[in-house]
């Protein structure tokens, strides 16, 4: 597919730079199975819209303070993401990493944080690089946490504020590795969740942690020439029975959110089954890609020509996506990460809402 097909206009006023006053508080537009108008709501009110027996998946990764603020030997500033841990020493850890500089970073140079050194072993091509700190993983981890700061993607113009190392952060998240939050699970509450499971809507859980890929545009013109980056699932032997039952009883599985998605049909992909599993995905999902798993997903409003855009785009299509996200520029919905939702179900999934 070309990756102009990708594109729509939203004004710049509508990106949403900070969360909703409430964490359920914001709007919902909801694509029905039937090819109708879309509905508009709240997201709070998606527990009285989900079917009981619907299976809810949610992404449980939790955020870590991956941004650190370095200096040069010679004090030129050095801002750096932490990506991934790819060896944990008793006295040294490397990670995979993002930099950025003024001036070029070689392998060899090193970066200081707050009185802890960091070698650049290596760059990569893609502007990623090896960085060895002198620490042990638990004592990093621990430097992290005190020193690091919430990552905030680009397009959220603004320093790291106090709300944000609760907010960009589910209420559910519980394992340590995203360098940014999978944002339908913000929407939640601990009341949501109730009333989904007292309606009969079954929970369950999957990892994905979430990479600084998922805000790499598509820079090629087809979208078929993209490379996604790899990011680590694992999917609990409890996810994988609920998801088995689920499916062979006939009942709708709907996702929270792009992240949720691409770890379960990254590993169906992978194994061919459900089965508990832990790995990478580097799935791409494009129109055409029939999934396999999910039914049904409930999600932010995505970049233009972002691998986001084009994962819902293959579930729902992409010119009746982008009718929607006309409506919602029209109707002012917020967008990205802090912004507001949608959701796409099949009918099964779907009842009509009550006074809740």
């Amino acid at each position: 597919m070309k990756t102009d097909l990708l594109d729509y206009h939203l004004p710049e006023e509508l990106i949403a730079l900070y969360p909703p006053e409430e964490r359920d508080g914001g709007r919902l537009l909801t694509l029905c199975p039937d090819n109708s108008a879309p509905h508009h709501g709240l997201v709070r009110d998606l527990p009285f819209k989900l079917a009981p027996g619907t299976l809810l998946l949610l992404n449980d990764t939790r955020v870590i303070p991956a941004r650190l603020r370095g200096r040069r030997p010679t004090g030129g500033a050095v801002e750096i993401l932490l990506v991934r841990a790819l060896e944990e020493g008793e006295t040294q850890t490397r990670w995979s990493a993002l930099l950025r500089a003024n001036r070029p970073i070689r392998p060899g140079d090193t970066v200081e944080v707050d009185g802890a050194a960091a070698v650049v072993e290596s760059r990569g091509e893609r502007g990623e690089a090896t960085l060895c700190f002198e620490m042990g993983g638990a004592q990093l981890r621990q430097f992290v946490n005190e020193v690091g700061e919430v990552p905030l993607p680009p397009y959220i113009r603004r320093h790291t504020e106090p709300c944000d190392t609760q907010r960009y952060q589910s209420i559910f998240a519980r394992f340590d590795g995203s360098v940014a939050a999978p944002t339908a699970s913000l929407h939640f509450t601990a009341s949501m969740l109730e009333k989904a499971a007292r309606r009969g809507v079954e929970i369950s859980f999957v990892t994905l942690h979430v990479g600084p890929g998922t805000f790499r545009p598509i820079s090629a013109e087809d979208t078929s020439l993209h490379v996604m980056d790899a990011e680590q699932y694992v999917i609990g032997e409890k996810t994988a029975t609920a998801l088995r039952r689920a499916k062979g009883e006939g009942r709708p599985v709907v996702a929270v959110g792009t992240t949720t998605t691409r770890a379960i049909e990254g590993a169906m992909a992978r194994h061919g089954e459900i089965v508990p599993c832990i790995g990478d995905t580097e799935l791409f999902i494009e129109p055409g890609y029939e999934l396999k798993v999910i039914d049904g997903l409930l999600t932010n409003f995505h970049l233009p020509r972002s691998t986001l855009l084009c994962l819902v785009s293959a579930l729902v299509g992409r010119e009746r996506l982008l009718r929607a996200y006309e409506e919602a520029v029209a109707l002012r919905y917020r967008f990205y990460s802090y912004g507001d939702a949608m959701l796409i179900a099949p009918q099964s999934a779907l009842v009509e809402p009550e006074e809740g």
